[in-house]
């Protein structure tokens, strides 16, 4: 095997870290304000002082570079330490269930004080428990938790405790069909968020939070709760995912410290049939097609909604309405339509390196295993969009859940720093950056060759490229309430 001088190994990282730098640099310096919460919250309208294309490609430009010069990094040993790095704590099983007993509680909890406020409180979602928990302390504070440094929704999840405590599996879940249902699921649950207006009206809210109840605890009853909290239940699977790209993690009963996003790479020595006893699949989170498609859904999911709550968006709506097409299938089309784009990018991205490579791997195989990258990229886009939304809405937050019987007086919103702007740019672009280093890490696992390895790359490389381009363009556009909707 050849290798590179440590020099130049230690040449290549140094350049790659101030290629990065000087990137968000001129990014940061270019920006004066830009989206910074979309979808969920209001976002400076001010213009960028240089032209956006200039920006955002820097920012592709940044990615694109970084991974050839990731590429010098060679020396599989030190690729295979990095990625396999980790700290366990001894096992602590007594602290682990009651740990989990309290989360179960603490969840049953939180669900009931939701769909009661939902119905009897305040319809005003700013000050409406059912609105800020499910929007400002789940879909923005947990998920961001869950990646940043651990998913406790397993111990949190409400409809998992109580399922468990009633006879369940009783018709067995076809293996087949594989986590479809929960890519199924999370389209749905983005579309009504997007288009129902359940964030501004909290009966609607709860009453969507309480057939939502019926059908899971109904549907872990029928087929088990291992399966379908595992396969269907998007929200299970939607923090799982999200999870994997933490650091810590419980492993056989320990907690696990690694390196962010390290879990993604699969290990050598651990076969598949171990993997899949474990519920984890060989290459670190995913298997399969569906699980392909889900990640992708990670990344589109928050594209969309950044997309249809610009000006930009709004223009582009207005204009196929204004042809005679009805707003909800404008919505829906271009939500469909663009999902089937992006995961059409992914799947040619996975035939193109294929057909450049001399090697038994099929497209499929090489599109299941180059993946998880894209958790790290949703990751990165997650945290620019809702980052500035959760802080600015603490204080609130903290508010309904320290009273959840009563109404706040006077809700306080903070105001955040013109900063923020290029701080979001910052999280989109080390999404990407660590996200290729997963890939990189991922190809040194698959390939004996030191070429093929690095040419795998290329394909998976120029759609990071295109998502980050659409991402950094979408979080400079100035929001605005999306039309026909209420």
């Amino acid at each position: 095997m050849t290798t590179v001088p440590d020099t130049d190994r230690l040449l290549a990282r140094t350049l790659s870290a101030c290629l990065a730098l000087v990137g968000v640099l001129l990014l940061a310096r270019g920006v004066d304000a830009s989206n910074a919460a979309v979808g969920l919250g209001d976002a400076s309208r001010d213009p960028l002082s240089v032209p956006r294309w200039l920006y955002v490609a820097t920012g592709g430009a940044t990615i694109g570079a970084s991974a050839l010069l990731a590429s010098f990094v060679t020396d599989r040993r030190l690729v295979r330490r990095i990625h396999r790095w980790s700290v366990t704590t001894p096992d602590r099983a007594t602290a682990r269930r009651v740990g989990v007993a309290a989360g179960n509680a603490l969840g049953l909890g939180l669900l009931a004080l939701v769909v009661y406020r939902g119905f009897a409180g305040p319809q005003i979602p700013t000050v409406n428990l059912a609105v800020v928990f499910v929007f400002a302390g789940m879909r923005a504070g947990l998920t961001m938790f869950a990646y940043l440094v651990g998913n406790a929704w397993p111990a949190l999840n409400p409809w998992r405790a109580v399922a468990r405590r009633l006879p369940n599996g009783f018709v067995s879940y076809p293996v087949r069909v594989g986590r479809w249902p929960a890519v199924a699921g999370l389209l749905a649950l983005v579309w009504m968020e997007t288009t129902t207006g359940m964030t501004k009206r909290p009966e609607l809210l709860a009453s969507v939070v309480l057939a939502y109840s019926v059908l899971t605890v109904v549907g872990a009853v029928v087929v088990g709760v291992g399966p379908w909290f595992r396969n269907v239940d998007p929200v299970s699977v939607f923090f799982r995912f999200y999870g994997r790209v933490a650091p810590l993690s419980w492993d056989g009963g320990t907690l696990r410290l690694t390196l962010p996003g390290m879990r993604l790479v699969g290990d050598d020595d651990a076969s598949e049939g171990d993997a899949a006893a474990d519920g984890v699949a060989a290459n670190g989170a995913v298997d399969g097609p569906s699980d392909v498609a889900f990640a992708v859904l990670l990344v589109w999911e928050l594209t969309y909604s950044g997309f249809v709550t610009t000006e930009r968006g709004a223009t582009v709506v207005r204009a196929l309405v204004d042809v005679g097409l009805p707003p909800l299938a404008v919505y829906g089309g271009l939500y469909l339509l663009g999902f089937a784009a992006f995961v059409g990018a992914y799947v040619l991205a996975a035939r193109v390196s294929a057909s450049r490579l001399q090697t038994h791997r099929r497209a499929r195989e090489l599109a299941v295993q180059f993946a998880p990258p894209l958790l790290v990229i949703a990751a990165g886009y997650h945290l620019a969009h809702y980052l500035a939304f959760f802080v600015s809405l603490t204080p609130s937050l903290a508010a309904v859940l320290a009273a959840p019987l009563s109404t706040p007086a006077n809700p306080l919103v903070l105001t955040l720093p013109s900063w923020v702007s290029a701080a979001n740019i910052v999280f989109v672009l080390g999404g990407h950056l660590l996200a290729i280093w997963v890939a990189h890490s991922t190809a040194y696992r698959l390939f004996p060759s030191r070429m093929q390895a690095i040419r795998s790359q290329y394909p998976f490389v120029v759609v990071m490229m295109g998502y980050t381009a659409a991402s950094l363009w979408l979080i400079s556009l100035p929001t605005s309430p999306p039309p026909f909707l209420p």
